[in-house]
């Protein structure tokens, strides 16, 4: 990654189409931090489509949110470190034996490829769910204490930091220091539709209560330019910082 204010923005590449992939990652390379790949172009194009990716080189968010038992978690981690991933995550929801789990996996795998060991997240509560949803599926307590609980859990379980809206970045910071990493998506800057995400913040503010990433899609790729549409969002990053 680039050490300009824009590192921070990664992309996401939700496509089934590897051209248009593509054409993003051509567009955008040196502009944006990385690319995030989800399940849409894995499920379509598997690890030989994130290879051609790769092959751009451009640091890579793998947006799998891992999920299972422990081993069945660790053998997918393993089998995702030759893709050379600069971010991977798990669902914190998996608990302490599935995280810990993941984060030797890492550790041990990037060691034995001779690669760097990417930062491994866990997925704390989705963007897209808000307290009437986590009521719905028996959680009781607040939005803010379930992500704190969850962020907690991943720390004791050896993971780097953790996946969470916006709105949690600083009760996190508060309660588990600067070092831990904090991925913040849901991030739309003011001149951009919500679209499907219910608890959302612009680039600055993001930056300024204290996320180290932020994956932003549509205000850029769906932009009449997208790599204005970047540089106009790594500018207000750089005002923020």
């Amino acid at each position: 990654m680039t050490t300009e204010p824009q590192s921070r923005i990664f992309v996401p590449l939700d496509t089934p189409d590897l051209g248009h992939a593509l054409g993003i990652v051509k567009t955008l390379r040196g502009h944006v931090g990385g690319v995030k790949i989800g399940k849409e172009f894995f499920t379509a194009l598997g690890p030989e489509g994130v290879r051609r990716i790769m092959i751009e080189d451009m640091p890579l968010f793998l947006d799998l949110k891992f999920h299972d038992i422990p081993n069945t978690v660790a053998g997918a981690v393993r089998a995702s470190i030759c893709l050379g991933p600069a971010i991977i995550n798990v669902h914190a929801a998996g608990g302490r034996a599935m995280m810990a789990a993941a984060a030797e996996a890492a550790r041990d795998e990037a060691e034995k490829l001779g690669l760097k060991k990417p930062l491994v997240l866990g997925v704390t509560v989705l963007t897209s769910l808000d307290q009437s949803d986590l009521a719905d599926i028996g959680v009781s307590g607040s939005t803010e204490e379930q992500v704190v609980r969850l962020a907690r859990l991943a720390e004791a379980s050896g993971l780097d930091g953790v996946v969470c809206s916006g709105a949690e970045i600083e009760p996190l910071r508060a309660a588990l220091g600067p070092d831990f990493k904090l991925l913040t998506p849901g991030i739309r800057p003011e001149w951009a539709a919500a679209g499907d995400q219910k608890r959302i913040l612009t680039p600055g503010e993001a930056v300024r209560r204290g996320a180290d990433f932020l994956v932003i899609g549509r205000a850029i790729t769906d932009a009449d330019d997208p790599r204005d549409a970047a540089l106009r969002i790594g500018a207000e990053i750089a005002d923020a910082a």
